[in-house]
């Protein structure tokens, strides 16, 4: 590859994009700290469910403060059981694990939500606290806390969170580009039925975006087709994996394949715009002056503008003591395993040759997991 097609960064908007995965959240924040640390902020952050909480927590605060208040939010959700498993070993983890995630469900997680008293089934049908099992007001306490909403709505970084509309079954994206941006629409893209309540903006109530779609990757490629794109893409379950041998594994598996991001299936569409885009340049080049100047070729003209994506997968790749569980399971010792798996998977990534050396992709958009046979 000719030098001058190197890539140096500078010409790049460099976006990160955050999966929901509840408690996987952690790993998240990792990968926030090891990029602050290596000096590439993100331009642009977009998020679903608990990616879109780490998401507003860093467009919410400035560089310099984004990993302590991450750090906050981690501790507070984590303080339910700051204990280590009492003997060392993958079975008792795994008892542990299971035990955490019980008390979590059953006691709430602190900052977060808290169960309903009376249950819901007590209430009356049509009653906002007939629609799930937790309250999530100590959430928005949470929020309000630890983030600042004005410098989000100031544009300093650009903020994207995704959600559902209940009454139409359509995905939406709040982004503080297009709209002003408050506690509300971060809960919203967090509301997980049935555990958590719907969440009313503007007269129309909403759901968790990963109902629909657990990555804002589509989302970003289809917004952004000027400027080239560095992604980097932090998947919480992984669409790869063993076949199950037990129940619990099944219902583990089942959900990793339902969460996790398509990102294969994001970039073939990519490829696939970027050869139409590339054709229809080649016939561009052969029309009449008087052809080009239809309406029609004009649009298209405007709209085949070949940016380049190049794609970083972070994806956290679950240990063999947890179960269908682990997203709601809020342990301070899991939640510092996560973070720390974050923080590795990017320094790993970052020295490795094939992302220093990585050139201006040919085909419009490249992938790089290169983390995947990591072992230490």
């Amino acid at each position: 590859m000719d030098e001058r097609d190197r890539v140096d960064g500078r010409d790049e908007c460099r976006v990160l994009v955050l999966q929901g995965g509840g408690a996987l959240g952690a790993y998240q924040a990792g990968v926030a700290e090891a990029m602050e640390d290596a000096a590439l902020s993100p331009d642009w952050v977009a998020g679903i469910s608990i990616g879109a909480i780490n998401a507003a927590l860093i467009a919410g605060n400035p560089p310099g403060r984004r990993v302590e208040r991450l750090q906050a939010f981690w501790d507070k959700v984590s303080s339910g059981i700051t204990v280590s498993p009492w003997w060392p070993g993958e079975q008792a983890r795994e008892v542990f694990n299971a035990w955490s995630a019980a008390f979590g469900a059953l006691a709430g997680v602190p900052g977060f939500f808290t169960p309903r008293v009376p249950p819901a089934p007590l209430y009356p049908a049509g009653a906002h606290q007939a629609l799930s099992y937790y309250d999530t007001a100590p959430l928005r306490q949470t929020l309000t806390e630890l983030i600042d909403f004005d410098r989000i709505n100031a544009r300093a970084t650009r903020l994207s969170v995704g959600a559902v509309n209940i009454r139409t079954g359509n995905f939406v994206y709040f982004d503080n580009h297009r709209e002003r941006i408050g506690p509300e629409h971060i809960m919203a893209s967090g509301a997980l039925p049935p555990g958590f309540p719907p969440v009313e903006i503007d007269g129309e109530l909403y759901w968790d975006g990963g109902i629909v779609s657990n990555t804002p990757l589509q989302f970003v490629l289809d917004e952004e087709r000027i400027r080239d794109l560095a992604v980097f893409q932090v998947d919480l379950f992984s669409a790869r994996g063993p076949l199950p041998r037990t129940l619990s594994e099944a219902a583990e598996r089942e959900k990793d394949i339902r969460f996790s991001s398509r990102t294969r299936l994001n970039t073939n569409d990519q490829i696939e715009i970027f050869k139409a885009k590339t054709a229809f340049r080649r016939l561009y080049d052969k029309l009449p002056p008087a052809l080009r100047q239809d309406p029609d070729v004009a649009f298209l003209a405007e709209v085949s503008h070949q940016n380049a994506v190049t794609i970083l997968q972070l994806i956290y790749r679950a240990k063999n003591y947890e179960s269908d569980a682990k997203d709601y399971e809020f342990s301070r010792t899991t939640m510092l395993e996560h973070w720390k798996a974050g923080r590795n998977d990017v320094r790993r990534s970052l020295r490795h040759r094939r992302w220093i050396e990585r050139c201006r992709p040919d085909l419009g958009v490249t992938v790089f997991d290169l983390t995947r046979d990591a072992r230490d």
